[in-house]
């Protein structure tokens, strides 16, 4: 399939060029009106706990990327997706919020599944999310996003291979804080929130976010004149934070998100070697859209996306005369969601098929925090998780499901219906420690370990059909794909170590080197997509697959220059990678074509690589920053991966050697460039330009690596300027921006179908818009 955009004119290549032109005209002309006689600064210091106490980034000895809130509200960073562009050697895809997944440094990105924990542990606000969808909402009132990249779990709650993501949101203030903005955009787009924080009595301050945004789709349905791929998030969160004599404070959050839309309408990207086609034309579809540039489809059934989120959270803290601390954290979660979505086609093959999931959970995190300035430091503390979850999947037939499905008109799907039913109760206890031996002034000497104990309980079973034909009957009592199927108790009991060793030396006051080992485990998982090949000869076991386990060696430089005006971190990193946790398709064995998803331990990978990131401030209002990251993911042994539909469907037991392939959803360049200028007009007016570009190379879209989900590489251009007006007590703050102001035509995931055709999530296209903020 032919993957240049089609339709594209020279005058449409012209326009585009002009209009990068044209920004870089504007802010260049803005630079030299701005060329004042002000003392040049230093860079703001950015300061994490991703330790367990507040420290410069700079001193961290490990790869770590911060995004602050000012930055997020510049770039209008509003969802889970668009973290991709701002943060280095990370990859995130979003069909939906269910099927999120977060890939860092060519780890991760795999088919999400219930069953599965991600390889990037998701922590809001100090609380790990069990399912990494809980994430997805509009992210607002954001403090700053820290990402550490490798294994993590000597300092954590949960254990994880490939990093860890926190989500800090701003906590209430003492001084009075009240704002609201509006924001109106293109495809209907209208924002609309309100924050309210201060102090409730001396000792306790409360802060309060309210919010809703409605957006148009950007998607054409053909077949009745439907936009899709739009919807609405509205949601709260409030907090109090407690103070009493300088040690002690008790933070609470309350919050509630919700999203109606159709989210993760998927488009055809690939039609395979040309079964899928065939048999969708002999079914009488018509329209079918084989150009995913297009952005349309011609579907007759729903597209939409249900999703309700609650939470409470409870974070003390106790500080002693000697320095030491202790933290406890409790938290409580309630995620249901619910999805249905259609077959991609304008005739009856699919009338409705959908899942639902709700996902609860309990946690308690109790760590020690020794005082600082000694010999040693060190962080030690005790983790509980408790998770029950339970999801539905069911599937409508249509009347001419067979001649697609199977190719041929004899009636064993037509008119039938099946659901089928999971449920996963899982307890997991964890100890953890770190300690900071300062050997010298120059010679800092790390080392943490973790010992996690889970025990899961897994359940799946599939409801007997009911419609259909005899052919069907022939099936239902057969058990293949269609009747009542129950696996029993399945059950995992694991033991997972983790481990650190590290060093740093500071050669001078501003450079800094280090290196160090790391160990990390994932959990193994329970298929929960359905019985899938459980009931053929592979049997229950099928569905439980084995621990992921990593061991990396991380090694850089931290320096800061030019009086402190330039920041440039490099880092250098190998990974191991055994029994990487995976899904893919085999054949069901009810009709040629069909497949069933199972999930495996595919084989050993290794992930190697460069990434670079720097700071400047080159002049007085002038921030600069970039990250350029090169990795090289591939797997070492994998000679019994699925095939590509090319193959696949011909030969449809044939398995493929995909070992020395790069890593699905892992780009080996990434490349991040931007920049936000500051100066002021008057006493009372500033004006700010921001502009970020993001670029990624091309990438094998699925696990088959089939040339109908390659994926090419894309950049995308955000920019944005505004002005603020101080008036008395008020301060007015326009802006104009533009997210993907190129309106390059790029996609974000690509999934492989049970009939060898391959779907596509699209990336959003270019949105220009105008926000309104009053602070008072």
């Amino acid at each position: 399939m032919q993957r240049q955009r089609s339709g594209a004119s020279g005058a449409s290549g012209a326009l585009r060029r002009k209009t990068a032109i044209g920004v870089l005209v504007f802010l260049g002309a803005n630079l030299d009106i701005a060329a004042q006689a002000e003392e040049v600064q230093t860079l703001a210091p950015v300061t994490v706990d991703a330790r367990g106490r507040t420290e410069a980034v700079q001193a961290i000895p490990a790869a770590v990327a911060v995004l602050e809130g000012h930055e997020l509200d510049a770039q209008r960073v509003r969802r889970m997706e668009d973290l991709e562009q701002q943060l280095p050697s990370t990859s995130i895809a979003t069909p939906d919020a269910r099927r999120l997944s977060i890939g860092v440094r060519g780890i991760g990105r795999n088919p999400s599944n219930d069953g599965l924990e991600s390889s990037t542990g998701v922590y809001l606000d100090n609380v790990y999310l069990g399912r990494v969808g809980m994430a997805v909402f509009d992210l607002l009132d954001v403090e700053r996003v820290e990402l550490l990249r490798g294994p993590q779990g000597t300092l954590f709650g949960k254990n994880t291979t490939a990093g860890v993501l926190r989500i800090q949101t701003r906590a209430p203030t003492f001084d009075a804080e009240r704002s609201v903005q509006l924001s109106f955009g293109q495809r209907e787009l209208s924002e609309g929130r309100a924050i309210f924080s201060g102090p409730l009595s001396d000792n306790l301050a409360g802060r309060l976010v309210v919010y809703r945004s409605h957006e148009g789709g950007s998607i054409s349905n053909l077949y009745n004149g439907d936009r899709l791929g739009g919807g609405e998030h509205y949601g709260a969160r409030g907090q109090l934070l407690l103070r009493h004599a300088g040690d002690f404070s008790l933070r609470m959050i309350a919050e509630h998100h919700r999203e109606r839309s159709s989210s993760g309408t998927a488009v055809n990207y690939g039609l395979g070697p040309g079964l899928a086609m065939a048999r969708a034309l002999a079914g009488g579809a018509t329209g079918i859209v084989t150009d995913p540039q297009r952005r349309e489809v011609n579907i007759d059934g729903e597209e939409s996306v249900r999703s309700d989120q609650n939470a409470l959270s409870a974070e003390a803290r106790w500080k002693f005369g000697s320095g030491a601390e202790i933290t406890s954290i409790t938290a409580a979660r309630d995620w249901r969601f619910r999805r249905v979505t259609d077959d991609n086609l304008n005739i009856p093959v699919l009338l409705e098929g959908g899942s639902a999931l709700r996902q609860q959970q309990i946690s308690q995190e109790l760590r020690l925090a020794g005082p600082l300035g000694g010999r040693v430091d060190y962080v030690a503390g005790f983790y509980l998780l408790r998770q029950r979850l339970r999801n539905q999947s069911w599937t409508d037939f249509g009347s001419r499901a067979d001649i697609v499905l199977q190719g041929n008109a004899v009636p064993v799907f037509a008119n039938s219906s099946s659901i089928n039913f999971g449920a996963l109760d899982t307890q997991s206890y964890a100890l953890f420690s770190q300690a900071t031996l300062h050997a010298t002034p120059e010679l800092d000497l790390t080392a943490g370990l973790r010992v996690t104990q889970e025990d899961r309980k897994a359940r799946t079973q599939r409801g007997d059909s009911t419609g259909g034909s005899p052919a069907t009957a022939f099936l239902r009592d057969n058990a293949l794909v269609l009747g009542a199927y129950d696996t029993g108790a399945l059950r995992i009991r694991q033991t997972s170590p983790s481990g650190l060793l590290s060093a740093s030396y500071r050669i001078a006051p501003t450079l800094m080197a280090y290196a160090g080992l790391a160990h990390g485990e994932k959990s193994g998982g329970v298929n929960l997509a359905g019985p899938g090949a459980a009931p053929g000869p592979l049997g229950a076991k099928s569905l439980i697959l084995g621990p992921e386990r990593v061991d990396s060696l991380d090694a850089g430089i931290k320096s800061r220059f030019l009086d402190d005006r330039l920041h440039l971190n490099v880092s250098t990193f190998f990974a191991s990678v055994r029994g990487y946790q995976t899904a893919y398709f085999v054949p069901s064995g009810a009709g040629v074509g069909n497949y069933v998803q199972i999930l495996t331990n595919a084989g050993d990978l290794r992930s190697r690589g460069v990434e670079l990131e720097l700071r400047a401030l080159p002049m007085h209002g002038l921030n600069l920053r970039g990250s350029l990251s090169f990795n090289d993911a591939r797997y070492r042994r994998y000679d019994n991966a699925p095939c590509p539909s090319e193959i696949a469907v011909p030969q449809p037991a044939a398995r493929c050697d995909l070992s020395r392939r790069q890593v699905a959803g892992a780009p080996r360049w990434m490349v991040s460039l931007g920049g936000e200028y500051r100066y002021s007009l008057s006493a009372s007016v500033k004006h700010t330009l921001s502009a970020v570009y993001a670029w990624r190379s091309g990438q094998d879209g699925t696990l088959d690596a089939s040339v109908y989900a390659r994926v090419p590489g894309y950049g995308v251009l955000n920019v944005s300027t505004n002005w603020e007006w101080i008036r008395g007590t008020h301060a007015w703050t326009l802006a104009l921006w533009a997210r993907n102001a190129l309106d390059k035509r790029y996609f974000q995931a690509v999934t492989a179908t049970a009939n060898g055709a391959y779907l596509a999530t699209i990336g959003a296209p270019r949105t220009v818009g105008v926000s309104l903020r009053v602070d008072f």
